[in-house]
């Protein structure tokens, strides 16, 4: 177990010192983190509306912040490039990440010419109903995702670093609070890119990062 949250600590450390130095992407996270956070929380109680607001507002934030605001040309920080980083990634990369959302996105267009799925869905009609199906594939798109790349892991790494990872992408919410809360304040002073002052050189650089 200390090398599992070794290296789980690991995974979040690269995480934040490669891919989380614009402000706006930090304050886009605890956007994210946060609503994640009460789409935990619907689960238990609502399965279709946590699925919606996971993908309509957690995921939406999140990738944003990493394709439009986070920098992507030489990390001076770190002394590597943005192919590198993307290269050594253990989760879903910006590649990976155009796939996983363009099936989001096409989720609710194949819905919208075929009510039933081809034959696996129950037609609903009406708006909610829509709502209730597209947030049904959202479910599955989402558990899929996780256990795809988490098994892909096992495969070309091992099971411990998909486990890692899993573990790692289902506690990143609570994680990312604590990170970025205070991400907005430095916005408001003005402050676009985190100078990362705190990023330790002397860290391995060539551990594998995640999300």
């Amino acid at each position: 177990m200390k090398d599992f949250f070794r290296t789980l600590a690991i995974q979040r450390w690269d995480d934040h010192r490669y891919y989380h130095h614009s402000r706006i992407n930090q304050s886009l996270h605890l956007l994210s983190a946060v609503s994640f956070v009460v789409a935990y929380a619907l689960l238990f109680v609502d399965p279709v509306a946590a699925a919606l607001l996971a993908w309509g507002v957690s995921m939406t934030s999140r990738q944003a912040g990493h394709f439009f605001f986070e920098p992507n040309g030489y990390d001076h920080v770190n002394h590597a490039t943005h192919e590198h980083k993307e290269e050594i990634k253990v989760g879903y990369n910006l590649r990976r990440k155009v796939v996983l959302m363009a099936l989001w996105a096409a989720a609710p267009l194949v819905l919208w010419f075929d009510r039933s799925l081809f034959g696996w869905m129950t037609p609903t009609v009406g708006f909610e109903g829509f709502m209730r199906q597209v947030g049904m594939l959202w479910l599955v798109l989402g558990a899929g995702g996780l256990l795809f790349r988490t098994l892909h892991l096992f495969f070309i790494a091992d099971v411990r670093t998909g486990l890692v990872w899993m573990t790692k992408i289902l506690t990143d919410p609570f994680h990312d609070i604590m990170l970025y809360w205070r991400a907005p304040l430095h916005l408001l002073r003005g402050e676009l890119i985190d100078p990362m002052h705190h990023a330790a050189p002397t860290l391995d650089t060539t551990s594998p990062s995640s999300a």
